[in-house]
């Protein structure tokens, strides 16, 4: 497998965002952890077009790209940081259902008429979540291929 980033360019994406404390104190070898499960959780999602190459490893780079988007790079970059944040997709996932959570005298109760999507899809960042959408296949259209 094959990082969509190596930790010298996820340091310089960080550079340019606020709140990176986490990021910043990790070791080098949490950070590759982080970068590598990132990469895996972009890759598990369902993308318009092909790859551009049927031998890469990972989504992208994606039809006539010879390069990863800008915009992938750095929703590698939100996951991992989450990650490191102790964001646990799993988590987030089983948790969807839980209306209200209770601890001694402090209860907390979530509106849980909708799910979000991207802890659905199992990006447990918003902001990388926003970065991948323009790149999602409409899971509401079907294709259909004709067998000859």
């Amino acid at each position: 497998m094959s990082n969509y980033l190596d930790i010298e360019d996820a340091d310089a994406i960080m550079a340019e965002r606020l709140f990176t404390e986490t990021w910043d104190s990790s070791s080098d070898t949490n950070k590759t952890k982080a970068l590598t499960m990132a990469t895996k959780i972009i890759d598990t999602l369902n993308y318009n077009g092909e790859k551009a190459n049927s031998e890469q490893v990972n989504e992208f780079p994606r039809g006539d790209d010879t390069e990863i988007p800008q915009s992938i790079l750095e929703a590698c970059a939100e996951i991992a940081l989450a990650l490191l944040e102790e964001v646990d997709p799993q988590f987030e996932f089983e948790n969807l259902a839980v209306a209200s959570h209770a601890f001694a005298n402090v209860t907390t109760t979530y509106a849980r008429q909708f799910a979000q999507e991207h802890l659905v899809a199992g990006v447990p960042s918003k902001n990388a979540w926003n970065l991948l959408q323009p790149y999602l296949r409409d899971v509401r259209t079907v294709g259909l291929l004709r067998a000859t």
